[in-house]
């Protein structure tokens, strides 16, 4: 093997137990610097070589995948980053446009990881037009397999479980094929830069949000602007969702890049059918010296949802004097922002903040559990500091010594507030 090829697969290659996610994620992170290498290799390394071993390494690092817990996403990541590098490296490494097909005919209908797309698109600079022509005759042949009839079998007999099983595994293979092709004829569409046909296979039959966006996002990658415009507004309309909420922004988006002198009457429509402090953030960060006249609208409208209301006027408005006060006028009951707020209020008046704090350590101390008990410790702890040379000091004190009282058959708790310095 070549030396990057030495240096880079044994980082991709286990065979440790990584059933665990801390052990996974240990590995994943391994894989990333060794994708960094090959990253590194690009220009400086034999194209050829940096090809072969990327290869090499995606077939090692599915075998990994297949085995491992990955909830974090940590060597999904890698296998991602590997296949994009895949096709910029065949770009450059100039391989068999027959074997580069077959390759890439195997990884997507005859893999035993089969949750990887690969992107045509980013192919075609290798394959030219000779190997799109094969790609397109080897995908007919795929697409003219499917739709065999089910065995037919007699229920209760032997034979007949074996083909009843044969059966639905011939539709689970089935189900994938027809997605796999269906990822496949979007892609070609945008490679085609086939206006019509980019409809047609991303919107389908129009019945979900997040295929109309899809549309908008293939449509905006080819060029055609206006009409992606188009597409998202259409997918902003379509509902009151979450799938038309993430349209509304990618609507926006699409406007201050093409049409920016429209964005903030688009983010004005967005934040009022979807009021929140995401998009009451985007909002402000639109409308700049005309934030003031929308700002008393954005409250009224952020104030039936007290957390959202205080989180905006605290972390976008920076201004914890107003988020203070409505904390207290719209009730919040969010432990984590009354918290953050506290943290930011205390620097214009820190004894205002000990009922807050007081308050945070009843709540996690309705909770048993260490880590309940560190948290309460360390509020505990910030009060005390906070009264620091004032009358405010001996009530925290005391407040510390009931706590103990009370709790007194918690002796993890009585641990956990020694270790925070707490008086007894």
């Amino acid at each position: 093997m070549s030396d990057l090829a030495n240096t880079v697969l044994p980082l991709i290659r286990t065979r440790g137990e990584l059933y665990r996610r801390g052990a996974a994620n240990a590995h994943g992170g391994q894989m990333h610097e060794a994708v960094d290498v090959l990253d590194a290799a690009v220009g400086t390394e034999d194209p050829a070589t940096v090809f072969a071993v990327t290869q090499k390494a995606l077939a090692s690092a599915l075998t990994v995948i297949a085995r491992v817990d990955d909830s974090s996403g940590i060597i999904g990541d890698a296998v991602r980053r590997l296949l994009c590098l895949h096709a910029a490296t065949a770009a450059t490494a100039k391989p068999s446009v027959a074997r580069l097909v077959a390759w890439m005919m195997k990884f997507q209908f005859d893999s035993d990881v089969d949750y990887f797309e690969l992107d045509p698109v980013a192919y075609a600079p290798a394959l030219g037009d000779e190997g799109i022509a094969l790609y397109r005759n080897e995908l007919g042949k795929v697409a003219a397999e499917l739709g065999l009839r089910p065995t037919q079998f007699r229920p209760g007999s032997d034979a007949g479980l074996l083909a009843e099983d044969e059966d639905r595994q011939r539709r689970a293979h089935d189900h994938h094929v027809r997605f796999t092709l269906g990822w496949n004829a979007r892609r070609m569409a945008v490679l085609d830069r086939d206006v019509d046909a980019i409809i047609a296979t991303h919107s389908r039959d129009r019945a979900v949000a997040a295929w109309l966006t899809d549309t908008s996002v293939a449509l905006a990658e080819i060029g055609e602007f206006n009409l992606a415009i188009d597409w998202a507004k259409q997918a902003t309309d379509f509902g009151t969702g979450h799938q038309s909420s993430a349209a509304g922004d990618h609507w926006c988006a699409l406007l201050a890049r093409h049409r920016p002198d429209e964005e903030l009457a688009a983010r004005l429509e967005v934040f009022r059918r979807w009021p929140s402090s995401s998009s009451a953030a985007r909002l402000y960060a639109c409308a700049g010296d005309s934030w003031p006249q929308h700002c008393r609208d954005v409250l009224d409208r952020l104030s039936s949802n007290p957390r959202d209301a205080v989180q905006f006027t605290l972390s976008t408005l920076r201004d914890p004097e107003l988020a203070w006060q409505l904390a207290h006028s719209l009730d919040l009951h969010s432990a984590d922002v009354w918290n953050r707020l506290a943290t930011a209020y205390e620097k214009v008046d820190p004894l205002a903040v000990l009922p807050v704090l007081t308050d945070l350590v009843t709540t996690e101390l309705a909770e048993t559990g260490a880590g309940h008990y560190r948290v309460a410790a360390k509020y505990l702890k910030r009060m005390r500091v906070l009264a620091a040379g004032t009358e405010k000091r001996s009530e925290v004190d005391q407040l510390v010594i009931e706590l103990r009282e009370t709790h007194h058959r918690r002796p993890r708790l009585q641990q956990e507030f020694d270790r925070a310095g707490l008086p007894r």
